[in-house]
């Protein structure tokens, strides 16, 4: 005997219709979140490099031979292929002591964007022009000869291991 009732051997159109339409939106959930995917990836990319704008900013100030000078500065700068405006703010705190704060943006964002912003402080004895930090090593000290700063003491002996008697490290114990 044969069955009369043909629905019974494949799917219906409405059946078909709707495992593409739970398919399509399947698919368009995979699409949304690979886009933000690729969104969040090109922001942090930006991001990574305007802070890496403004900490060479930061320590160009840190380095150079005179002391900022306090009010607001900006300019222009190239970048893995982007052209960044920064933006530095130098403030007094006291004596000696400046506070740095650089904004970074892209340049295309206009003024007053910024999309990293860095704080550090300047001071008078950190500088390079304060030989004091600056000049350190073996050698060099009161009463050793050749050393550009008299006032620099010498290096500290450590305690000395006698197995080793030029070394002013400790020997380091058993290894277990």
């Amino acid at each position: 005997m044969r069955s009369t009732n043909h629905l019974s051997k494949g799917f219906t159109l409405i059946e078909v219709l709707a495992a593409l339409i739970i398919v399509g939106l399947g698919m368009l959930a995979v699409i949304r979140a690979v886009n933000q995917t690729i969104n969040n990836t090109n922001y942090l990319r930006e991001k990574a490099i305007a802070h890496w704008v403004a900490m060479n900013k930061l320590t160009e100030t840190r380095l150079s031979a005179s002391s900022p000078s306090t009010g607001s500065s900006d300019g222009d700068t190239d970048m893995a292929g982007i052209t960044w405006r920064w933006r530095m703010t130098v403030t007094d705190v006291m004596p000696g002591l400046k506070s740095i704060e650089i904004k970074v943006a892209p340049k295309e964002a206009g003024a007053d964007a910024s999309m990293d912003t860095i704080n550090g402080t300047y001071g008078a004895d950190l500088s390079p022009s304060s030989p004091s930090v600056w000049d350190f090593g073996a050698g060099q000290g009161p009463g050793n000869p050749g050393s550009p700063n008299p006032q620099t003491p010498g290096p500290t002996p450590g305690p000395v291991n006698p197995n080793t008697p030029n070394n002013p490290t400790p020997a380091p114990g058993p290894l277990r």
